[in-house]
Parts: C-alpha cells; structure tokens; sequence
C-alpha cells in the first residue's frame, strides 16, 4: 500500500449526551459484517445522511455499490443534527459575493433553494416517514448583522432570483411579537428528523442493490490504474473504481486546509407542547449574531434550538460546559420568544466542520483522480449533501454539472 499514515484522522466523538433523534423508531438499517465482494464500482466511506444520498443517488442496479462505516448506520454526526433545512448559506450572500464573485455566489444559493426543493420530492417519491415539512425561514437582525446589512441582503438576494421580504420593526412586532430592528423572511427551507431521514435513504438505496457493512475502518488507500485499492483494520483489500468519503467531521488528513477547522456546538429540545408562539410551526427561525441563537418546533411541539458556537474542536467534551451552554440557549430562548421554557427533556453537544465561505468541499482529493471527499458543511449540513450526491453523479456517470467546479477544494 501507500505510505500515507491513514485514511481518516484520529477518530473523533461525534456527540455527547442523548440526541432527541436516539429515541426515534425506524432509525435501524441492517448491515452486514463483512463485505460480500473483494471488488467494487463504488464504494463509499460512510453512512451517515451524506453518505446515504450519495448511495441513493448512484443506485442504479448496474453498479456495484458498497456503503461502509465504522459505526452502526445513522449512528455518526447525522444524529446530533437539528435538521434545519435551510436554503440560507451561513456566509450572507452579499457577502459571499464579495469572497467568491456575485456570479458564482448566486449561483450557489440557488443551487441551495433547489436542492431543498429536490430532496423534498425525493422524500415524497421514496415515501419516507421523517416528519419531513416545508418551512419559511426568519432571519433576525443582531449584533453582527444589523438593519442596514440585512436591507443589502434583502437587495442582492432579490437581484440573484430569490424571493425574500424585508421586515421592518412595526411589521415584526405584529406578525412575531418579536423585538428586532430588521428581518428578512423567505421560504424553500424545511425540517425533518434526520435519523428517520437517513434511514430511509440508506433502506431505499440496499432494496436497489446497494451492500451495506457496519464495523469496518478504512485504514489507507492508493490509488492504481484501475481506480482504487483500499486496505482495511481486519486486513482486507477492497478495490473500487471510484471512492466517495462521506466521513463529515472525520475528514482525510489529505483535505486538511487553513480555511477549514472544527468548531464545537450545543443543542437542545424541549418537552412535547412546550409553550411557543402558534406561527412556530411554520417557521425555522436563526439570528445574524455570534454567538448565534437558532431554533424551530417539532411536530409533537417540542422547540429544538441550538447555537453558542466555540472554534475548539474539544470544547463540546466539557460537561460542565454544556450546562452552562444548555443554559444560555434556553434563556435567550425565553427572553426573545416571552415564554418560559423550563429544563430542557434533551441536550446534546457536537462538532462540525466550517469553511471561510460557508461552502462545502465537495472534490477530487488532491492528487487524486478517483477519490472524492464531501466536507466542510457548516450549518447546511444536509442542504449540501443533496447537493454533493448530485454532483458526484453526474461526475461518475461521466455528465457536466454546471455547478460543479464551485465547491472546489481551497486552491
């Protein structure tokens, strides 16, 4: 094999605590131990919600397809997901524009409003019962973007097509009861359980042919003329002629970046039928802050919110931490919604990955031709991952993807 010291970087907790998704029925997917085959057309690292569209969408019945993970299917970073599914990029796009050029981050941000539009009829054709909801999304004016900045996103948004409403002081108040100088309101954004969701991708992609193996690391990998040869921990090779790393917060110690790191982050859900505003139910709701706060309400009527982020990748180990964090959500929660939240039923803590733009990675690994990685997803975890399953498909399948070189890696 190569002389490289690992696919994976050290393997990382994903999550501390109870996530509300662990207690969801029909989040278990069979696997097997062992791959049935020592050769494959694609195999790809990972079964969490990237991992499970990338299977889903390369699933054909002619292909040769192996989903493999270290742990149990839909038990990885997927589970400490809130699964707000929004349409909004973490980098405001008139700032994006500034970053990347006002072409290609438009661009972007309609990709991003399409690919929650396209996973939605994906979960209606699929059938699959996640308690997956069209939302309208609010976004509140704070300390890092005020009144002014959200009227030149409200501005550049509408210029690059996307519908979006500008909500002044008086309008917030009576429509919200909420105490802000400015919100932008838009729609195509959704939520859902993403256990449920992940499940359910995974159990549609093995009735079309898709292997499915649990317990196994990839250890190191090189590639060959062919395509690729994969050692792994018991001693296997596998090869493939192409290799997907759906690996989230695991990412290859070859895609490392400056403009990427770690950050850590808390959630938590309240009880069912938590006191909340009647106009929740509709609604994914974030503040432009740092910290920032970011919440919705679940169909049983629980409030899922989360935020208080930390750029260490270690911070969400702390315990005592957590309380404190646990703490600061739920209060800012009261405050701004009026209502008293109480002890939360669940808190959790977690790290996920970041990028300057807020964009993810989705390429070649460097130096490579038939290894691809899928990083880097910020809040929009699962927005971008329906984005990645489609660009990859279309790459494998030897189609051109207009979109395709603007989530490159770093140059």
């Amino acid at each position: 094999m190569s002389d490289r010291t690992g696919l994976l970087n050290k393997k990382r907790q994903l999550r501390t605590d109870r996530p509300l998704w662990a207690a969801s029925p029909h989040i278990s997917v069979e696997a097997s131990a062992t791959p049935a085959h020592r050769d494959y057309d694609v195999i790809i690292i990972g079964s969490g919600i990237s991992g499970a569209l990338m299977a889903q969408a390369l699933a054909d019945g002619k292909r040769r397809i192996l989903v493999v993970d270290r742990r149990e299917p839909v038990r990885g970073s997927t589970m400490a997901s809130t699964a707000m599914i929004q349409h909004e990029i973490d980098v405001p796009l008139h700032q994006l524009g500034k970053m990347i050029g006002e072409k290609n981050a438009a661009a972007v941000w309609r990709r991003s409003a399409r690919s929650v539009r396209d996973l939605g009829r994906l979960v209606e054709d699929l059938g699959i019962d996640c308690m997956f909801e069209k939302r309208n999304t609010l976004l509140l004016a704070g300390d890092e973007y005020g009144a002014r900045a959200l009227a030149e996103e409200a501005d550049t948004r509408k210029a690059a097509g996307l519908e979006v409403d500008y909500l002044k002081p008086a309008e917030l108040r009576q429509r919200f009861e909420l105490d802000r100088t400015a919100a932008l309101l838009s729609d195509c954004s959704a939520s859902a359980n993403p256990a449920q969701l992940t499940a359910g991708l995974l159990i549609a992609a093995r009735t079309r042919g898709v292997e499915i193996v649990s317990g196994v690391t990839i250890t190191d990998y090189r590639e060959t003329r062919d395509g690729v040869v994969l050692a792994t921990s018991d001693g296997r090779l596998l090869s493939a002629g192409d290799v997907i790393a759906c690996t989230g917060y695991e990412f290859l110690t070859e895609m490392q970046h400056p403009s990427h790191q770690i950050v850590s982050t808390w959630a938590i859900a309240t009880k069912p039928n938590a006191p909340r505003p009647a106009w929740l139910k509709d609604f994914l709701v974030w503040e432009a802050s740092d910290p920032y706060l970011y919440f919705r309400s679940t169909p049983d009527g629980r409030i899922i919110a989360g935020g208080e982020d930390e750029a260490d990748p270690k911070a969400h180990l702390d315990k005592d931490k957590a309380k404190l964090k646990f703490e600061r959500i739920i209060k800012k929660l009261e405050v701004l919604l009026g209502v008293e939240i109480g002890k939360p039923a669940y808190g959790w803590a977690a790290p996920f990955g970041t990028t300057a733009t807020g964009l993810p990675i989705i390429d070649k690994v460097p130096g490579c031709d038939h290894v691809h990685c899928v990083m880097g997803f910020g809040g929009n975890g699962i927005t971008f991952s329906k984005i990645a399953a489609e660009l990859l498909a279309a790459r494998l399948a030897g189609k051109s993807d207009p979109d395709a070189n603007r989530f490159l890696y770093p140059a």
